[in-house]
């Protein structure tokens, strides 16, 4: 892979020159040797990255003392993909097989890999380091625009997949607590999301001070680390060794594994928030990205590979979309660890928010305007003027938040919402749009030794989405449902009260829709 990525990025490449507006770069040594791309002054295409919802805390100034070294911008990156995706990992093992699925894992971030560098070359062939600015300078206003759509797309569907969460964790919780409430799991399941959106989700959406919020990630990645050591602990305790084999539990390879890929890459995508750690870096040479990049996406992969192992050896065939499903209700370490889970998702539901924000009303004033909108990427845009555009912005914020609260009722399985977002949004931003951006702005040739593993990228990107989409869209709202205790559960004391139990027979598309 290294040899891969030294041969397309040589450092003697030369600067493109087309009708494109771009900002030319010599050599790919030092970035701040030469003058920065139209992303520094008013970038109307900023709003890809986390960078444009903070304020920037430092100066001009002092802008140096604030990059980050090497080990800094390798944990913020980590920071950006490690998240609630990894949850998914062990009910990928078992659509693709759990041999086949650990490959595809390799394959997955392997390919994640080479994405992420090649979308920091594309920013230094025109000179534009956000992504929007990238496909504006590669297509014009069409891949702007196609980009802003799969943008919206992706952390809208993110934000459904977070109600579905915190609805199955928080009821499990409640439940434990309230034993006779497992009677109506789905009311309980309905009332929980309702009650987190008004009184947490909404305040926090239209929380003035971003910044804060986004600092608040660490405690995101430190509550997934503890759930890894708690699935960990769980495998080598041995307390799930009643849970029964299935014919299908060990086979090697099953022929779902476009859904498994579309979940990986769903688990690995951190491109929006790129070129953010990009420029956050101190001497950001080629080298040190690509150090950064395998280091981060290196990481990445352990955290899932250890989430995917274990989940999927301690429930095999039986392993849900959300694997803090399988625990049994009143597994007290489970339950606390499905409360870390609620913590995590509830701290990355309104930077998910932000983005969308910002998309739309970027693309409603470029609408009315007829012209290119500009922001500040020094001003958080969260900080509007006037009660008008305050006003705006609240009602904006309200619609997004509510349409997800509408619209996640109607899946009560995690694992299609994580396909669905992965195989249309997660592929076509990681893999498919870097690919045919760097095609664009470099002057090799199409088949070219440079281009080659680009084209292959989107070749790739392009087979899974349309194959996956076909497969996918046909079974996508089943009768797929949760608040069912597991078949091995059914010695717990909520077994007492009436509540259903899960078999062991396990449909592929949903583990939890047979009772």
């Amino acid at each position: 892979m290294t040899t891969l990525v030294a041969r397309v990025f040589d450092k003697d490449y030369p600067p493109r020159r087309s009708r494109v507006p771009c900002v030319p770069f010599g050599p790919l040594g030092n970035r701040n040797t030469y003058p920065r791309g139209s992303d520094d002054s008013a970038e109307v295409n900023a709003f890809d990255d986390i960078n444009s919802l903070m304020k920037r805390e430092a100066n001009q100034g002092k802008q140096t003392e604030a990059l980050s070294s090497l080990p800094q911008a390798s944990f913020n990156y980590i920071n950006s993909i490690v998240g609630s995706g990894v949850i998914g990992i062990p009910y990928a093992l078992h659509r693709a097989g759990f041999g086949l699925g650990l490959f595809l894992l390799v394959i997955v971030a392997t390919i994640t890999d080479y994405s992420l560098i090649l979308m920091v070359r594309c920013g230094h062939l025109c000179g534009r380091f956000s992504y929007p600015g990238v496909m504006e300078a590669a297509y014009g206003k069409g891949g702007y625009y196609l980009l802003s759509l799969l943008q919206f797309m992706y952390p809208f569907l993110a934000m459904i997949s977070y109600n579905v969460v915190v609805g199955d964790t928080l009821s499990k919780v409640l439940v434990r607590f309230v034993p006779s409430w497992g009677n109506s799991m789905g009311a309980v399941r309905f009332g929980v999301v309702l009650v987190v959106t008004i009184f947490v989700i909404i305040p926090l959406c239209l929380y003035k001070n971003v910044s804060r919020l986004a600092k608040a990630s660490f405690l995101s990645l430190a509550c997934v680390v503890l759930i890894l050591m708690a699935v960990v602990y769980k495998l080598l305790s041995g307390d799930y060794r009643v849970v029964p084999d299935t014919p299908e539990s060990w086979r090697f390879a099953h022929s779902d594994l476009i859904p498994a890929v579309g979940i990986m890459a769903f688990a690995f995508m951190c491109h929006h928030n790129t070129f953010l750690v990009h420029q956050s870096m101190q001497d950001a040479t080629m080298e040190r990205w690509e150090k950064v990049t395998h280091i981060s996406v290196g990481f990445a992969w352990l955290v899932a590979a250890l989430f995917g192992i274990a989940g999927y050896c301690t429930f095999r065939a039986l392993s849900q979309g959300d694997l803090l499903e399988n625990y049994c209700w009143d597994d007290d370490l489970m339950n606390f660890a499905r409360v870390l889970f609620s913590i995590s998702i509830l701290l990355t539901f309104p930077i998910e928010c932000f983005v969308s924000r910002e998309i739309v009303r970027t693309q409603i004033k470029r609408f009315y305007s007829q012209e290119v909108v500009e922001y500040d990427t020094d001003k958080d845009p969260s900080h509007v003027t006037g009660e008008d555009d305050d006003r705006k912005s609240m009602i904006t914020t309200l619609v997004i938040v509510f349409a997800a609260f509408i619209i996640s009722p109607y899946t009560e399985c995690l694992g299609p919402v994580l396909e669905l977002n992965g195989l249309l949004a997660a592929i076509p931003l990681a893999y498919v749009l870097p690919g045919l951006a760097y095609i664009q702005l470099s002057p090799h040739s199409l088949f070219s030794q440079e281009k080659l593993p680009a084209l292959g990228l989107v070749v790739f990107g392009t087979i899974v989405t349309i194959s996956g989409a076909a497969i996918l869209m046909p079974n996508l709202i089943g009768d797929c449902r949760t608040g069912i205790i597991m078949g091995y559960c059914k010695d717990d004391e909520l077994a007492t009260n009436g509540t259903a139990f899960a078999t062991s027979t396990v449909e592929p598309n949903c583990a939890t829709d047979k009772i």
